[in-house]
């Protein structure tokens, strides 16, 4: 006898992505994983017991939950108590929200804000600088963080760093400076180093409820499993705690972030933590322990070029790594048993990298497929794609990225570059292993939100490269069957179908065939990772 189903639903479609299968209309899940579909609405009735519960959506759409590949969860915990500078529309509006922080926060004590925001999205287009924050106080050191890698410091701040006008700029780090030479505040890239080792901890209670709240927030646009490509490796600690605590409302695969071993020795330290965390059996379906993530370029402002910088003659961005030196340290990592995945943003950065990975391919023949991956692949010329798809080396691409990047870009690349990142139509035409993600702080996380930017190619500054959206089908899936390729999960995620984990979302409407001007704010009423319900219900 059949045991009952813990979940149906009855909806008007269930698109399962299995090859070839049409639409279901209802679906079960038991004791965490899909037990049966079927393509009438009545069809599972059977299967309903005492305590199943039962979802009825006429007009409802099932999806499996989607993965962001590229995003940054730990950031998202930290910033989930920040000053909420995103809500700025100008420069007065984002010092005032400093102001009134500061003046209930206790003096001495650090004030930092939200990380996703851009500059060019305020009515000034300029970041802050270290004399107007010093304009609402200097009773606090006070951290503007934007993204990953930009920060601008007060002067109590630059004093607990250690900058002063004296200090240098460090190799692969900006500390920016005025006309005149004067320190702006702002610090980039590797300059930002000092500044994380003087910022207080938060306590491990504290860091347990940012990560609870902000995996309930990915899980309300309808992600269900997010690849953090930024994880201090100390912090694997934190979400092994979060885990029991039942704090993580998403699955988690972490990359270790190697931006700061530079030496053999530094790389070895880090692998060898990694490898005290598999040794203690603490990967599970919840939360694994992906690889490591390093960058072999910069940004919007930095990313290496071929051809120069707009208005910059002599400027081609920055290369973070020499070659063989990057070279030794993915070859380290691999040596290991890990994966690596490579941050590279223009194409010379992408040119760069891909010589990296022929290398270690050839001198390592059978290494498994999917061991390296390019994280962003942002300006990938045809030659480039031909490379990488020649080497079988899985590319992950941010819609949400450009979308709150695209003035950036602009400015520093022209029009036509910027026009010419994230080459999706062709990427996937010419048989590249594509995933998707958001690339959060920068861009916004939501499945939806990428979708209709996919489709679309809309931006902050307007519909940019028409010529390489793509459908909503093939969108789709980069969140879902490619992505749990990506993580080597096909077997358990990314469809739905009998035996398949019950990671599932359930849409007032059908995304694939929604209005344009709908996609961009649908949002699932429900959202199922491993047969629990995470948002909704």
């Amino acid at each position: 006898m059949t045991a009952p189903a813990d979940l149906l639903i009855r909806a008007a479609a269930v698109h399962t992505l299995v090859p070839g299968e049409p639409p279901r209309r209802a679906i079960a899940v038991t004791g965490g994983r899909i037990t049966a579909l079927s393509a009438a609405p009545d069809g599972l009735d059977a299967l309903i017991g005492p305590g199943t519960e039962v979802v009825d959506a006429p007009t409802g759409t099932v999806l499996p939950a989607f993965d962001d590949t590229h995003t940054h969860l730990i950031l998202a915990g930290h910033s989930v108590h920040g000053v909420p500078v995103h809500r700025a529309r100008d420069l007065a509006g984002f010092l005032a929200l400093i102001r009134e922080r500061a003046a209930r926060t206790p003096a001495g004590e650090w004030i930092t804000t939200t990380v996703n925001w851009q500059e060019v999205l305020l009515a000034e287009q300029r970041m802050p600088t270290t004399e107007e924050l010093d304009g609402v106080t200097t009773d606090h050191p006070v951290l503007v963080r934007r993204g990953a890698y930009n920060m601008v410091l007060n002067s109590p701040a630059l004093r607990l760093a250690g900058i002063d006008e004296a200090t240098e700029s460090p190799d692969g780090g900006v500390i920016e400076r005025d006309e005149r030479g004067r320190l702006t505040g702002r610090l980039i890239n590797r300059a930002t180093e000092p500044v994380e080792r003087v910022l207080p901890r938060p306590t491990p209670a504290e860091r347990i409820e940012g990560l609870r709240a902000a995996s309930a927030d990915y899980a309300a646009t309808g992600i269900g499993t997010v690849r953090d490509c930024l994880v201090p490796v100390e912090d694997l600690d934190v979400l092994d705690a979060a885990r029991a605590e039942g704090a993580l409302a998403v699955r988690v695969r972490a990359l270790v972030s190697g931006f700061a071993a530079r030496t053999p020795e530094q790389v070895d330290a880090l692998l060898d933590r990694m490898d005290d965390w598999r040794s203690g059996g603490r990967d599970d379906a919840q939360l694994r322990l992906w690889g490591v993530k390093f960058g072999i370029d910069g940004g919007f402002e930095a990313g290496a070029l071929e051809q120069p910088y707009q208005g910059q003659p002599c400027y081609h961005g920055r290369l973070l790594w020499e070659p063989e030196e990057l070279l030794a340290a993915v070859e380290r990592v691999v040596d290991r048993g890990w994966r690596v995945g490579v941050h590279a943003w223009g194409d010379r950065g992408l040119r760069v990298l891909l010589d990296v990975f022929e290398q270690v391919l050839r001198r390592r023949p059978g290494l498994a497929p999917g061991t390296l991956v390019v994280e962003h692949g942002g300006l990938a010329r045809p030659e480039q794609r031909a490379r990488a798809i020649a080497l079988g080396i899985p590319v992950t691409v941010q819609h949400p990225l450009l979308h709150d990047g695209a003035l950036t870009q602009q400015r520093a690349w022209g029009e036509e570059r910027t026009a010419a990142l994230f080459p999706l139509r062709e990427w996937l035409d010419e048989g590249a292993q594509l995933s998707a993600g958001s690339d959060f702080p920068v861009g916004p996380y939501g499945a939806m939100v990428s979708v209709w930017g996919m489709t679309t190619r809309g931006t902050t500054a307007g519909v940019v490269g028409p010529e390489h959206a793509i459908g909503r089908a093939e969108a789709i899936a980069l969140h879902t069957v490619n992505a749990a390729r990506l993580t080597g999960e096909s077997g358990e995620r990314g469809s739905l179908r009998p035996g398949a984990l019950a990671d599932l979302t359930l849409w007032p409407a059908d995304p694939l065939d929604c209005p344009t001007a709908a996609l961009r704010e649908l949002l699932p009423t429900r959202t199922i990772v491993n047969g629990r319900t995470v948002h909704g219900g």
